[in-house]
């Protein structure tokens, strides 16, 4: 994607008020999507592989995927939510290596100003998004992605969601193709995945390599 890195101003401002509405919920506790430990199939794929460099995990809540990546001692590890409590969540655990938590707005382009990354590990941040805001996701993602580094992503395809103009939202694998193969290849792909109780068959595992 060649979007100018001033382009989002539009849908950053259509953004306001999610940072307060993200850190509510944290406040009160509202948080289903925090299981308490690593995404079960992030923990099968770091037993077969390594993420090596700097790796970027957007939305990482309370960090349990930031901490896990981290424990293999290959990368440094940076996770980024907008929430407050969440990176004062995250902050608040025994380090596991080389990890570290940082406050911003990912769709904004927040996490550019660190540079770019080898690595991004995406999950639950994808799918607690608008639909219309995707464009923007897919562009921070190519942006803060060097060319040849990789995305691993778990992405909640059906989750159910009794609320359509509520999070979690729903994709199929033609929505993914068209926001991230202008600039990414994908390069592997996994529909039976391990996973939490509950969400079987229901979510994705995709490697993307950047373009």
């Amino acid at each position: 994607m060649n979007t100018p890195a001033n382009s989002n101003t539009a849908s950053h401002s259509a953004h306001v008020g999610a940072k307060s509405e993200w850190e509510s919920r944290y406040q009160s506790g509202d948080t289903p999507w925090d299981k308490g430990l690593p995404h079960p199939a992030l923990t099968a794929w770091l037993d077969k592989a390594d993420m090596t460099g700097r790796v970027l995990v957007p939305g990482c809540g309370s960090g349990h995927d930031v901490r896990a990546i981290a424990q293999k001692k290959t990368a440094k590890v940076i996770g980024m939510d907008i929430a407050p409590s969440a990176i004062r969540s995250a902050s608040a655990f025994p380090a596991a290596a080389d990890e570290t938590y940082i406050l911003g707005d990912f769709l904004a382009g927040d996490a550019r100003s660190h540079g770019q990354f080898d690595w991004m590990f995406e999950h639950t941040c994808f799918c607690a998004i608008r639909p219309d805001r995707r464009a923007d996701y897919a562009r921070e993602a190519a942006l803060s992605i060097k060319t040849g580094g990789f995305l691993l992503a778990v992405f909640f395809m059906d989750p159910d969601n009794p609320d359509p103009d509520s999070p979690p939202f729903a994709s199929t694998p033609k929505d993914l193709d068209e926001l991230f193969l202008p600039s990414f290849q994908k390069i592997d792909f996994h529909s039976e995945i391990d996973t939490y109780p509950g969400r079987e068959h229901r979510e994705h595992l995709i490697l993307f390599r950047r373009r």
